[in-house]
């Protein structure tokens, strides 16, 4: 998988959302090693976890997933012979309940999740251990029943400490007098009074401490000594007890080693898939069908980073065409296409739901590579050019069947002329290798690659001619202009520069049609040649030009009659080319072949290029291989010969124009 192309698809936003989705360490480490698997069954896997989990988070219930603070230290620190302490022990205790509770949970929603539910029957909640801790620490501390020795020597402490404050609560009636307020306190662990400087002759016993001014002492009395010393024992001998209880509590919790490790583990990977389905229904994703063929069908596909109110997707790839090329104004959507595209591949393969309606098939790739954005490197001294060729270079690399490649702007950042040229033996190789193949461009010389060539299929993103915005709607069939000169128009450039932009461009599209027409009939070649040679050449330049008065008037004199079938025309709503087929009707509507559909437009909106007669001299020649299809010729003979049971003659209806 080619990592630069997830980034240029934003794939790392859509894996930066999965980890902010988990609640755990363990799981936001599992959600940081998320990669698109090439592996069919461990795709489908994961799409089976994600939407179970997506199902449990739509039925309502909260999954009783552990933040695990505490626990990944803990069993880091365990067979190393570490004596935990009350705290560390009771969060182990808390995190068994959890586990508890998840497994209780889990075995509840088997109906709703049964692939998910099954992870649960491999945690342990470890009883005997849970138990045992619960019984020994309640809010930090050890209980009085952890054992009997520290219940007897906490009964010991009890009873001098009560002993010494009715002795500490006598000296403070006794040395009243002498004292800078009634008040009992702890220094250094010793009960103490607090004695004026001025009167500390008058109260025998040992200074542990002074005020910050110096004036105020705090005097353990004499008669409290010797009993503080006996309680001091009392604790040490209680110290050494909580020692002794804590390291078998630590030697218990290390037999079950195992245990908790596979519990961490488990309850990562709920924390994990719990993630991907917050993160798809935060979108309304649904899990698409998923394909072992290269295919992609998208059907009312939203990006996922651009909210809900975002125009659906429509796509196919795979299916009746290997290649789609998509043509539209800028700002139109094409690169919003093909990063949903390539988003949705690559999603799809980390087992996330996508947002997108019932009817969508994905396959899955071994190669996603994009080609998104210039991606002009300063520090790698690339200019774009040079960073498409990069990318290009990759992809024929990676190019076979299992790979799906996106192209942005073919043709981009040199010559035109070479850029296209380049382009399009580009799409050759790409579609000899069979990979699937989506790129954008604006080129006319590739949309008609498109047009003519099997495997390939035009698609234009839809533009509203009157308000000259983009609808940001890909409509597939047809290929689409970039209304470049009608948005200049509305941004307010002066209108004398765009009727000369106009007239420039008409003469220009001119030109390559009739060029397209006499470069597919040679004959045709043969009279310019002919005529050229005899220094009539002018006809072909003044056709180009729209000139109506062409070599000896003989263009006037065209114009004036019918058209036959097989005239070359130049069609003015579609600005292009095409072949009469139906001469003009009562209503003078002429039926025109334009890339293999027949047309029908009124008369007045033609205008003649070059006549039949000229075209196709031999009166006998067949138009019927113009414009009719192999098989339909081929059945035509065999009826002229003989009869067949079950062969017809399809023949579409004319679009009207």
């Amino acid at each position: 998988m080619n990592e630069a192309s997830w980034r240029k698809l934003e794939f790392d936003k859509v894996k930066q959302s999965v980890i902010s989705y988990t609640v755990s360490p363990a799981g936001r480490l599992l959600a940081e090693r998320l990669e698109p698997s090439t592996k069919f069954r461990q795709v489908e896997a994961w799409l089976q976890e994600t939407e179970e989990a997506a199902g449990l988070l739509a039925s309502g219930a909260s999954i009783p997933l552990s933040a695990m603070e505490g626990i990944d230290p803990f069993l880091s620190l365990l067979g190393k012979g570490r004596i935990y302490n009350e705290s560390e022990l009771e969060q182990l205790s808390v995190w068994l309940t959890s586990v508890l509770q998840m497994k209780k949970y889990m075995n509840s929603k088997r109906h709703i999740a049964p692939t998910i539910a099954a992870y649960a029957e491999s945690m342990f909640d470890c009883p005997s251990l849970r138990e045992e801790l619960n019984r020994c620490i309640r809010y930090g501390h050890l209980t009085d029943q952890a054992s009997t020795g520290l219940a007897y020597l906490r009964r010991h402490i009890y009873s001098k400490e009560d002993k010494i404050q009715k002795k500490m609560d006598q000296a403070m009636h006794k040395y009243r007098s002498s004292l800078q307020e009634a008040l009992i306190s702890k220094r250094r662990d010793r009960f103490v009074i607090a004695v004026k400087r001025e009167h500390r002759k008058q109260v025998p016993g040992t200074v542990w401490d002074e005020s910050s001014s110096g004036q105020t002492l705090f005097v353990e009395p004499v008669d409290v000594a010797e009993l503080q010393v006996e309680l001091q024992q009392w604790k040490s001998e209680e110290e050494r007890e909580r020692t002794i209880i804590l390291a078998r509590l630590s030697e218990l919790a290390e037999s079950f080693s195992f245990e908790l490790h596979r519990n961490v583990e488990a309850m990562a990977t709920f924390d994990f898939i719990t993630a991907r389905a917050k993160l798809s229904r935060s979108y309304d994703g649904r899990r698409v069908q998923l394909s072992d063929q290269s295919v992609i069908r998208l059907v009312g596909a939203r990006h996922p980073l651009l909210g809900c109110g975002n125009v659906p997707l429509h796509v196919d790839l795979g299916y009746n065409w290997k290649q789609l090329i998509i043509t539209g104004p800028n700002t139109g959507g094409k690169t919003v296409t093909l990063k949903t595209v390539g988003l949705f591949a690559l999603m799809v393969q980390s087992g996330l739901l996508v947002p997108a309606e019932e009817g969508s098939v994905v396959g899955v790739f071994q190669h996603i590579i994009a080609d998104v954005g210039d991606g002009q490197s300063l520090e790698q001294s690339l200019s774009t050019f040079s960073s498409h060729i990069t990318v290009l270079k990759e992809m024929l690399k990676c190019a076979g069947p299992r790979a799906l490649l996106l192209l942005d702007e073919l043709a981009a950042g040199t010559d035109p002329s070479e850029g296209i040229a380049l382009s399009v033996a580009l799409l050759e190789r790409l579609l000899q290798s069979g990979a699937l193949t989506a790129a954008t461009t604006h080129f006319n010389e590739i949309k008609s690659f498109a047009a003519r060539t099997a495997g390939c299929q035009n698609g234009k993103m839809a533009f509203d001619a009157e308000t000259l915005k983009p609808l940001y709607r890909l409509e597939i069939g047809e290929a689409g202009d970039s209304h470049a000169l009608a948005i200049a128009r509305r941004f307010g450039l002066p209108e004398d520069l765009m009727q000369r932009a106009e007239q420039l461009l008409g003469n220009k599209q001119e030109n390559a049609a009739l060029s397209a027409i006499l470069d597919s009939n040679p004959n045709a070649k043969k009279i310019m040649d002919k005529e050229a040679a005899d220094g009539g050449g002018s006809k072909r330049k003044a056709i180009a030009e729209g000139d109506s008065e062409g070599t000896e008037g003989k263009q006037v004199k065209l114009k004036r009659k019918r058209f036959e079938k097989g005239d070359a025309v130049w069609i003015y709503p579609l600005k292009r080319a095409g072949v009469v087929f139906r001469p003009a009707d009562e209503r003078g509507n002429v039926i025109v072949q334009v890339q293999g559909q027949k047309l029908a437009f009124n008369h007045k909106r033609l205008k003649l290029y070059i006549a039949r007669t000229e075209l196709y001299p031999d009166e006998q020649y067949d138009m019927d291989i113009i414009f009719d299809s192999k098989e339909n010729r081929k059945a035509r003979k065999i009826m002229n010969r003989k009869h067949m049971d079950g062969l017809t003659i399809v023949t579409k209806e004319e679009d009207h124009y």
